[in-house]
């Protein structure tokens, strides 16, 4: 067997590494650098360039040179981060057919997936050229907070880069693996990964070989790309106002602003000011213009607070999810490039409660991890057992429009939940299956993934076909849905591949506006509830009378019509304590009909308060 590699698919860079003698060992490209700029670049003759020379071409053809990929992958074309996206790069941001964001350079078109797999491709390139042997297996690291449709994409590019993706980890978790591949034991470990477009936070438990993920919550749109944009924004506002000319209006000179902003940064972080000169960025009619400024760290800073402020709600969230306290904590381990800048590091330690963790290199420790588990995977390292999670609930729409949830949040993936469902009309010819993701109680509330129907069902009553619904969440996180009608046996697949998935907006937004709303979720659920349990009394109680009418005292059947009614009118008005009431009162006079019909025997109604439903 060959060696199996592990990529960080970053943002901004990559990394490969591979484990020589049971240590992992990150790879130089042919220039010598440990990382590989995410850049691709086309010349007009169709020649196609990767990393660094790529990057370098970017400035005299920012249009036909594309960077900061993965922050499109799996993105609807109108979805806010797209369009956000699309302002601010110097390529084209196009609408493809299936509605999600591609890019356009010249006359072609291009999936986030297919340019990612043209980086993924320079990375294998580099491992057979280090390693003088065929790499065609490898495990890639994604966002722990990656949806589906981020996480199928990934795979799709790995597949078109020819590479068997062996699996897809998160890259915290293979951070800690890293970390804790020389026999840490017994530590809880909090991994803050704030890289070029992403940001994540896990909380993980390593103990006897096993990597137990607690807890994660992040930002799929958060990173140092924010940062250097704050900077683009805040040097062109300073020459406009000199000027009088807005370099974001020429390509050419926005993505020189851009780089020089990206270096600026990078010197502040061990400098306390840095000059910034771009001579010849612009002209007018008294002649060519020079940008020049001195820009100083606590500037910078000020700048970005309110970013880095950003990642903090999501540590706050994981740490509650998991039910960890902040001094439980063992180690906090800094991930990604952008954790070298001193302001990010100060509000980490300050947050947490205690300095953190400077043993690992966070640009090189997820591709080491990625190694790793790649070895462990081939049989060069004993094996590790890494138990990671599903980000957001996933559920189907049932009756009354209610999400139920039938895998929870923070649950250990590879998992399996299955639940019966059944008709909810007399002779339905199918059953809808709406898969759907995220925490609100009502499934209009949450991100749609997937429609699909189970049909035909043969023709009976509502309430005695019974469908299984299965979901299945596999060890990269990828989502599959299987139905069966338990009668026929007939049965369906998805797999819950959709072309935009979860926007950074859905996510940031599920999680604060499940508990923002939380009592009016509640509040609609036990109307929806009410109303399902309602319906079912109408249906049983309206037969009931229709079936009993020559066989039961006259006074009883016109009370039972009564409350019927009464019923109906309560649920057209949709007051739940009406309905609530309305359901008790029907439910003991409807009782008394079976009572005349069976004798003497009684029967217990329930007691006040108490509704009856079949779910």
């Amino acid at each position: 067997m060959g060696k199996i590699i592990g990529i960080d698919l970053g943002t901004t860079n990559c990394c490969v590494a591979f484990v020589d003698n049971g240590q992992p060992q990150v790879i130089p490209n042919a220039e010598g650098s440990r990382t590989t700029p995410s850049v691709v670049s086309f010349a007009k003759d169709g020649e196609r360039r990767v990393g660094n020379v790529a990057k370098r071409q970017g400035v005299t053809h920012p249009e036909s040179t594309v960077f900061a990929i993965k922050r499109l992958m799996g993105l609807a074309f109108e979805s806010k981060n797209a369009q956000k996206h699309a302002r601010l790069a110097p390529y084209r941001v196009v609408k493809s057919d299936r509605g999600d964001a591609w890019v356009q350079i010249g006359e072609k078109l291009y999936s986030p997936p297919e340019i990612s797999a043209m980086v993924l491709e320079k990375m294998r390139e580099v491992a057979e050229s280090y390693l003088g042997e065929d790499i065609t297996e490898a495990i890639i690291t994604v966002p722990a907070y990656f949806n589906d449709a981020q996480r199928s994409a990934t795979i799709a590019a790995g597949k078109i880069a020819g590479l068997e993706v062996r699996r897809i980890i998160n890259e915290p978790t293979a951070a800690a693996l890293a970390y804790g591949f020389e026999e840490k034991e017994g530590q809880r470990v909090a991994v803050y990964d704030l890289g070029g477009g992403t940001f994540d936070i896990s909380i993980l438990e390593i103990a006897s070989g096993v990597f137990s993920v607690k807890s994660t919550s992040g930002d799929t749109h958060l990173g140092g790309e924010d940062i250097d944009n704050a900077l683009v924004e805040e040097l062109a506002r300073r020459f406009k106002e000199s000027t009088g000319i807005d370099l974001r209006d020429d390509r050419v000179a926005l993505q020189r602003l851009k780089e020089q902003a990206e270096k600026a940064k990078h010197e502040l972080s061990s400098s306390l000011e840095t000059e910034i000169n771009l001579p010849f960025i612009a002209s007018d009619e008294t002649g060519p213009k020079h940008l020049e400024a001195t820009l100083k760290r606590s500037e910078l800073e000020i700048l970005v607070s309110e970013i880095i402020d950003q990642t903090l709600g999501p540590c706050e969230q994981a740490l509650t999810d998991a039910g960890i306290k902040r001094e439980e904590l063992d180690e906090i381990l800094l991930v990604g490039g952008q954790t070298r800048m001193p302001m990010v590091q100060s509000k980490v330690a300050d947050f947490f409660g205690k300095q953190p963790h400077r043993g690992v290199n966070p640009d090189e420790v997820v591709a080491m991890g990625a190694a790793l588990q790649g070895a462990a995977l081939a049989g060069e390292v004993e094996e590790v057992l890494l138990l990671d999670v599903t980000p957001l609930s996933l559920g189907v729409e049932t009756g009354g429009g209610v999400f139920h949830k039938l895998i929870i949040r923070n649950t250990t993936v590879p998992t399996r939940a299955r639940e019966i469902f059944t008709t909810s009309v007399d002779n339905q010819s199918f059953v809808p299956i709406h898969v759907l993701q995220g925490e609100r109680e009502m499934a209009e509330d949450n991100k749609s993934l997937a429609k699909f129907e189970l049909a035909p069902i043969l023709p009976a009553p509502r309430g005695v076909p019974e469908v299984e619904v299965t979901f299945d969440i596999n060890a990269d996180g990828v989502v599959n849905v299987h139905a069966k009608d338990l009668g026929t046996g007939r049965e369906q697949d998805i797999r819950v591949v959709v072309s935009s998935g979860l926007t950074e907006e859905d996510i940031k937004r599920i999680i604060e506006e499940a508990e923002t709303y939380k009592t009016t979720d509640e509040k609609r659920r036990v109307l929806a509830e009410l109303r399902n349990a309602a319906q079912a009394l109408l249906y049983t109680s309206e037969r009931a009378v229709e079936e009993c009418r020559e066989l039961v005292a006259e006074e009883v059947i016109v009370q039972v019509e009564a409350d019927i009614e009464a019923l109906h009118q309560s649920i057209d008005d949709g007051d739940a304590i009406a309905i609530k009431d309305g359901l008790e009162t029907l439910e003991l006079s409807a009782y008394k009909i079976a009572e005349a019909m069976y004798g003497n025997v009684e029967f217990d109604a329930p007691a006040k308060g108490e509704v009856q439903s079949d779910s």
